[in-house]
C-alpha cells in the first residue's frame, strides 16, 4: 500500500513539474512574440518618420534622415536575404557571419547619425556630412554585394536544376513515344521480297507449300500428327498476362 501511495505521489509531482515547464515555455513564446511585434512596430514608425524627414526637411536634418533610411533599408534587405538563403544553402553561413560583423559598424553609424539629428550645432554637423556619407556608402555597398551574390547563387542553382529537369523530361518524352517508326538508314535498300510473290514451294504466307510439307511428312510415325496438333494448340490458361495489358480490340469489318 505504501508503494502505491509513493508511486501516485511521484506521478502527481511529475505532472505538476510538466505543467509548470509547459506554462513557462508558453509564456516565454508569447513574450517573445509580443517583443517581436513591438520591435517591428517601432521599426515601422521609425522608418516612416525618417522617410517623412528625408522628403519634408531640407538641409542637414534631411540629409541625416536620408542617410539613416538608406542604411537601414540596405542592411535589413541583406539580412532577410541571407537568413532566407542559409536554410537551403549552408555555404551562406560564412556570408551571414560577415554580415553580422558588418552589422556592428552599421549600428554604430546609425546611432551616431541619430545623435547628430539632435545636435543643435548644424554647422559642425554639416562639416561631418562628407565623412558620414562615405561611411554609409561603404557599408551599404558591402551589404548589397553580399545580398546580390546570395541571390545570384540561388538563381544559378535554380537554372542548373531547371536545365537538368528539362533534359530528364526530354528523355522521358522520347521513351513515351516508343511507337514512332524509325526512318530507313541512308543507303539501305528496303526489303521488296514480298512484292514478287511467294517463291516456289511456298504458299502466299511464306510458309512451305503443300507439296513440300507432304515431302517433309513422309516417313513420320503414326503419332507425329497428334504431337504436332498438341504443340500447335497451346493451352490459353497457361498464357502469361500482365495487369497493364489492354484487352485486344476486335477487328472491324467495313
Amino acid at each position: 500500500m505504501e508503494a502505491v501511495i509513493l508511486i501516485l505521489g511521484l506521478l502527481v509531482v511529475a505532472f505538476v513539474a510538466l505543467g509548470v515547464y509547459v506554462s513557462v515555455k508558453v509564456i516565454g513564446a508569447a513574450s517573445r512574440g509580443v517583443d517581436r511585434t513591438i520591435t517591428q512596430a517601432r521599426r515601422a514608425v521609425e522608418d516612416t518618420t525618417l522617410r517623412a524627414k528625408s522628403y519634408g526637411q531640407l538641409g542637414v536634418a534631411g540629409e541625416l534622415a536620408q542617410l539613416r533610411l538608406s542604411l537601414r533599408m540596405s542592411m535589413r534587405a541583406t539580412q532577410e536575404a541571407l537568413q532566407a538563403g542559409v536554410a537551403e544553402d549552408a555555404s551562406l553561413s560564412e556570408s551571414l557571419g560577415l554580415f553580422q560583423r558588418l552589422s556592428v559598424h552599421g549600428r554604430e553609424l546609425d546611432d551616431e547619425l541619430k545623435r547628430l539629428e539632435r545636435e543643435p550645432d548644424k554647422k559642425t554637423v554639416g562639416s561631418l556630412l562628407p565623412g558620414l556619407k562615405k561611411r554609409t556608402g561603404e557599408i551599404t555597398r558591402s551589404a548589397e554585394s553580399l545580398r546580390w551574390a546570395a541571390r545570384d547563387r540561388a538563381r544559378r542553382f535554380a537554372d542548373d536544376d531547371l536545365a537538368a529537369l528539362n533534359e530528364q523530361i526530354d528523355v522521358e518524352a522520347g521513351a513515351l513515344r516508343h511507337w514512332t517508326t524509325h526512318e530507313p538508314v541512308a543507303g539501305q535498300q528496303p526489303d521488296r521480297s514480298a512484292e514478287h510473290g511467294p517463291g516456289p514451294g511456298q504458299d502466299p504466307a511464306g510458309a512451305p507449300g503443300t507439296a513440300q510439307r507432304h515431302e517433309q511428312g513422309q516417313g513420320s510415325g503414326p503419332g507425329d500428327e497428334g504431337i504436332a496438333q498438341a504443340i500447335a494448340a497451346a493451352d490459353p490458361r497457361q498464357r502469361t498476362t500482365y495487369p497493364w495489358q489492354k484487352t485486344a480490340r476486335p477487328e472491324t469489318t467495313n
